[in-house]
């Protein structure tokens, strides 16, 4: 005997219910997550924008290159202070097919480094199409390069064991021309992304120490080896700084 079509109703309906709920729920989250980042950046003094299309473009390697972008949600934009002085800081969630895969910190150095560097946890899938080459484990990490030989230059142990202290729901960290970034799991709060900002802030004064003569003394990594932020927007020079919405 067939199935009657009011129990094809009726699944229909609940199908349609659940589906609401599930686009409701989703809507609520992002809205909390908006209004959380924004009273983070206002008690901060930083600046915010809901989106902006065009900053994600302007890295192509970690999760950028992972996940892609279609715009960066979410965005805050200031400055944080490290042992080597004042930095520039980036934090949006990262916008794909309508959803947040994770969220990405960035942290400006002075110099541009002519190395990609990454910096994958083993526990996560990082393969994609145009990897950089493999170097190899380093710490925690597994370390790709676009230019072996550069990157081997740059990595030392102080590299290494502040990558280690990253914190396993940091899946990459990555050296992209001027910046030092990681992607972290989307439903980080502004206590994690500001003890984030510090670690990236570390990993910023060891690849790009103020004082050059004490950088050229750090201790190299081989195989075998296993404060609170203020808004200054001027202090970003030339970087791109987030569209408003119209």
């Amino acid at each position: 005997m067939g199935i009657s079509a009011w129990i094809w109703f009726v699944v229909a309906a609940v199908a349609l219910v659940a589906g609401l709920g599930l686009l409701a729920a989703d809507r609520t989250r992002e809205g909390s997550r908006n209004r959380e980042r924004m009273r983070w950046a206002n008690l901060r003094g930083w600046q915010f924008v809901e989106s902006d299309d065009r900053l994600p473009r302007q890295w192509s390697g970690g999760a950028l290159g992972y996940f892609g972008a279609e715009a960066a949600a979410n965005v805050v934009a200031g400055s944080t202070f490290t042992s080597d002085g004042r930095r520039p800081v980036f934090i949006f969630d990262l916008e794909v097919n309508g959803q947040i895969p994770t969220v990405v910190v960035a942290v400006r150095c002075n110099r541009v480094h002519s190395v990609l560097l990454e910096m994958w946890l083993a526990s996560v899938p990082f393969q994609r199409e145009g990897m950089p080459e493999l170097l190899g484990p380093i710490g925690q990490r597994y370390a790709f390069a676009d230019d072996v030989a550069g990157a081997r230059a740059l990595i030392t142990q102080d590299l290494v064991d502040a990558a280690d202290s990253l914190g396993g729901d940091v899946g990459v960290a990555w050296l992209e021309n001027e910046w030092v970034l990681a992607s972290v799991v989307p439903n980080a709060g502004p206590s994690r992304l500001e003890r984030l900002l510090r670690d990236l802030g570390e990993i910023a004064d060891i690849v790009d120490p103020f004082d050059e003569e004490v950088g050229a003394g750090g201790r190299h990594w081989t195989p075998d080896a296993g404060g609170s932020a203020e808004a200054d927007i001027a202090a970003m020079d030339d970087v791109h700084t987030p569209q408003e919405n119209a």
